[in-house]
């Protein structure tokens, strides 16, 4: 054996690297792009930092991830923040992270971008997709925490624009952990209240930080599925959150909000007397234009000479009935002339008139021909004879017929 260093075992080298790297890096701040982002099963996210000369392993444990309030994806930038570890298994190093910055803008700036523009691909910010809010609602619901100034802003402001107002308070927290789905639940439970059909949601000003329940998914969903319109009234006017673009209507304020879910009942009561004001003005017109009118056509003379009129038509009746009757008795007249001349002719016509002026008519008693010549019976027939008045029957002696 010549001399030299020590002869470590594998284990023993990669345990004084793990000392020497955990010692010297337990926190550091390494700026790079995320490369190969994975997300395990177990909530655990692996990736890469790297930039243009050297990669770095990394990993965020569960619990770490699901605080993360923006999506990691290939390609984002960020500040990762955290300590080296090795992991003899692999002999391989792995920076640890405790917390993701984005380089460049902030994690919620960076948190609601995302959001906003996975919401707005699906059309939930389309103001088609709104619904209108009731005229006069019935029963109106706020989801706000009950300790809150906003809650008391808008009950005041409510039952002093409409003094019969029906209102509900449905306490959820409005900032801190787990206020979203506190929220979000609560909007959930609108539709199990009677006679709810509408809603304001939301809470007085703050810092991002503290509006940032209303900027978290879980909300923004509730709120689309609502079974009742929601007014979204967080912070202030300079303050836009996701709740405030996804619902069906905005309000700068929560004391706006209440302005805009209820009407005033003074401006009410001044537009119903305006309209009675109206209507009497425009009975009164219509009253005087009859009037006017009545006047006109009281003054015409079928309504000054009325029996007038009446006359006129019964002397029109009774020239209407003379000449009809005129009419009558001349076609009568000249109906019973020509049944007269008719009558004259057909006389002349008359075999009777023959018989009376001597003549007279025979036929064969069997079948009743008449006999023209004495060819047509034979000696012994018997024939029947009409004279002018009355008839007899005689019997043929003999025939001859002359030429």
């Amino acid at each position: 054996m010549f001399p030299g260093p020590e002869i470590l075992s594998v284990s023993e080298v990669t345990r004084q690297i793990k000392d020497c790297l955990e010692g010297n890096f337990p926190a550091v701040a390494v700026r790079g792009e995320i490369s190969g982002c994975s997300f395990a099963g177990s909530g655990h996210v692996y990736l890469t930092l790297k930039d243009d000369d050297a990669q770095l392993r990394g990993v965020i444990w569960r619990s770490r991830a699901s605080r993360l309030k923006f999506d990691l994806h290939d390609g984002l930038e960020v500040v990762a923040l955290g300590g080296i570890d090795v992991y003899p298994a692999r002999g391989s190093y792995q920076l640890v992270i405790e917390e993701v910055i984005p380089h460049g803008v902030g994690p919620l700036e960076l948190a609601f971008r995302q959001l906003h523009d996975r919401l707005a691909a699906e059309g939930l910010f389309a103001a088609e997709r709104k619904r209108a809010l009731p005229r006069f609602p019935r029963r109106i619901a706020l989801v706000t925490s009950p300790q809150s100034a906003a809650v008391r802003d808008m009950v005041q402001v409510i039952t002093r624009r409409w003094p019969g107002a029906n209102l509900v308070i449905v306490p959820v927290p409005v900032q801190g952990d787990g206020a979203a789905e506190r929220i979000a639940a609560g909007i959930g439970l609108l539709g199990e209240i009677p006679d709810v059909d509408v809603a304001i949601v939301g809470r007085g000003g703050g810092s991002l930080e503290d509006l940032w329940s209303f900027n978290e998914e879980v909300v923004a969903r509730a709120i689309v599925a609502s079974s009742v319109p929601i007014i979204s009234a967080v912070g202030h006017e300079i303050d836009v959150t996701i709740a405030d673009l996804v619902a069906d209507r905005r309000a700068l304020t929560p004391s706006e909000a209440g302005e805009i879910v209820v009407l005033d009942h003074r401006e009410l009561l001044d537009g119903l007397d305006h309209l009675r004001r109206r209507l009497v003005v425009l009975l009164r017109e219509r009253a005087a234009a009859a009037r006017s009118r009545l006047d006109s056509l009281s003054t015409r003379r079928v309504f000054a000479r009325p029996v007038e009129r009446i006359h006129q038509l019964g002397e029109r009746l009774d020239d209407v009935e003379s000449r009809l009757q005129t009419a009558i008795r001349r076609r009568c007249e000249s109906s019973r002339a020509r049944w007269e001349t008719l009558s004259t002719a057909l006389d002349a016509l008359s075999p009777l008139n023959v018989l009376r002026r001597g003549y007279s008519l025979t036929t064969r008693s069997d079948t009743g021909e008449i006999v023209r010549e004495a060819g047509d019976v034979e000696a012994g027939e018997t024939v029947i004879t009409r004279v002018s008045r009355g008839r007899f029957t005689s019997r043929v002696a003999s025939t001859e017929e002359e030429t």
